[in-house]
């Protein structure tokens, strides 16, 4: 499929979805409702580049029909200004094209959980850890990110050994997703008396948030068997089977055990009524089970993203001598350390995506 077919593809699907989120029934349903509007919003942005491209297209084939086609010698010199002046535009508009058109991170659009953690320098390294929290902050304000302490340990000289937060907003974790990993400081700590330059550092975990997952659970596979309770509550609870128990077979996502779960309840002496309770119970029991497999998966993409907090595990030097800071996953180095620190960090980010998109496309070609 070319470029053009991709895009006349875009545009059909932009018109449903901009008929999806006017139904009435789509409205009543706010998550569906939020994720259209959300997929609404980005096919718009991509499809703005798209019509710039079209529109390039168009006019130079209708320049190049003036140029070749047309006898007046004036128009056929404005025809050839028009395609000395598009035909550069073409290669580059595709290219940014060809870049919005890969398939996006579905976790891109999450809110996430971020961690700073001091790891190598000690008391140097908590401190560098509250300053990173403090510029993050700063970017927040810039970018209209909101954000909400949830948790800290201040170290014993300032800063922090550990600081956890939530940050919300349009597009958090594709935004920030390229800070995880070590951070590693070069500077003269405030508690060094002979001036030496020291080595320390932080490490940062960005984690996308969890979705609230539904329980989903086939009611016609539960076993249900009726009894009578036991106990005080007169002559009724003996005669009458308003116990209820369940047996389901569910699968351990962890394990891939297929695991019985069995649950009684005995708690009204309405059998309906116990019935929904105990249906209630599997429903929380798979919850916790599947939760307790995000909580791993989250240690999981912890470990990778942090590796040991190690200073020789770094993606990034921050060199106060120097006023420089240098990313290393990309090679990429500038000098304006005091601005960054001020939570001027979108030069670097924008350059991470660039750096990846081109890999993506260069994986996307071969």
């Amino acid at each position: 499929m070319n470029i053009l077919d991709k895009i006349e593809g875009l545009e059909a699907k932009f018109h449903e979805t901009g008929l999806q989120i006017t139904d009435p029934a789509v409205i009543a349903d706010q998550q569906r409702y939020v994720r259209l509007n959300r997929e609404y919003r980005e096919l718009e942005r991509v499809l703005a580049s798209a019509k710039k491209y079209k529109d390039a297209l168009r006019s130079l084939e209708d320049a190049k029909q003036i140029y070749y086609n047309e006898q007046d010698a004036e128009l056929r010199e404005l025809a050839k200004a028009e395609i000395d002046e598009l035909e550069p535009q073409i290669p580059q508009l595709e290219e940014e094209v060809k870049l919005m058109l890969l398939p996006g991170d579905p976790e891109d659009a999450k809110d996430v959980v971020m961690e700073i953690r001091g790891g190598t320098g000690g008391d140097e390294a908590a401190l560098f850890a509250g300053d990173l929290f403090r510029m993050y902050c700063k970017y927040f304000d810039i970018k209209g990110f909101k954000y909400t302490v949830s948790s800290f340990t201040e170290g014993a000289a300032g800063g922090y050994k550990e600081i956890i937060f939530n940050v919300s907003g349009e597009n958090v974790y594709g935004t920030l997703k390229y800070e995880s990993g070590v951070h590693r400081v070069q500077r003269v700590p405030v508690t060094e008396t002979q001036g030496r330059v020291h080595t320390s550092a932080a490490t940062v975990a960005v984690l996308p948030e969890a979705d609230e997952f539904e329980v989903h659970i086939n009611e016609g596979e539960i076993k249900w068997e009726t009894f009578r309770s036991g106990g005080a509550g007169g002559q009724n609870v003996n005669k009458v089977e308003s116990g209820v128990r369940l047996r389901y077979l569910w699968k351990n996502p962890n394990t891939g055990v297929t695991e019985e779960i069995l649950i009684e309840c005995t708690e009204t002496r309405d059998q309906p009524k116990n019935k929904e309770r105990a249906l209630s119970r599997l429903r929380t029991q798979i919850y916790d089970k599947e939760h307790q497999k995000y909580i791993d998966d989250i240690a999981q993409r912890r470990k990778t993203m942090v590796s040991t907090g190690d200073r020789s595990a770094k993606i990034r030097t921050y060199n106060y001598p120097q006023g420089r800071i240098t990313d290393h996953r990309i090679g990429y180095t500038i000098y304006n350390l005091a601005a960054f620190m001020d939570g001027d960090i979108q030069g670097v980010i924008d350059q991470l995506q660039i750096a990846e998109n081109a890999e993506r496309l260069k994986a996307e070609m071969a």
